[in-house]
């Protein structure tokens, strides 16, 4: 998918660190949506903004409880964050 903001990107991948907290997994399932340099790219901003830890080799958290909650989801990502 093209058109996202790198902003939109992270907001994506925050929502599927949820639903996929295994990194490989994360990787395997938004291929289609972004690349696996943006994916590593995005975690590693969301890793450095502490909105996301790294619990183990592969696992991966959103760090609500530093952060406070998610981001909220803009419109025009609703139907890509639903299909995740």
């Amino acid at each position: 998918m093209t058109g996202l903001s790198m902003s939109d990107k992270l907001v994506v991948l925050q929502y599927a660190i949820i639903k996929y907290d295994s990194e490989n997994l994360l990787k395997e399932k938004l291929r289609e949506i972004v690349s696996p340099k943006e994916i590593e790219r995005g975690i590693d901003t969301l890793i450095g903004t502490q909105k996301v830890r790294r619990i183990g080799a592969d696992t991966l958290q959103n760090n609500v409880s530093h952060t406070g909650e998610l981001p909220e989801v803009p419109e025009h990502l609703r139907s890509v964050v639903d299909n995740l």
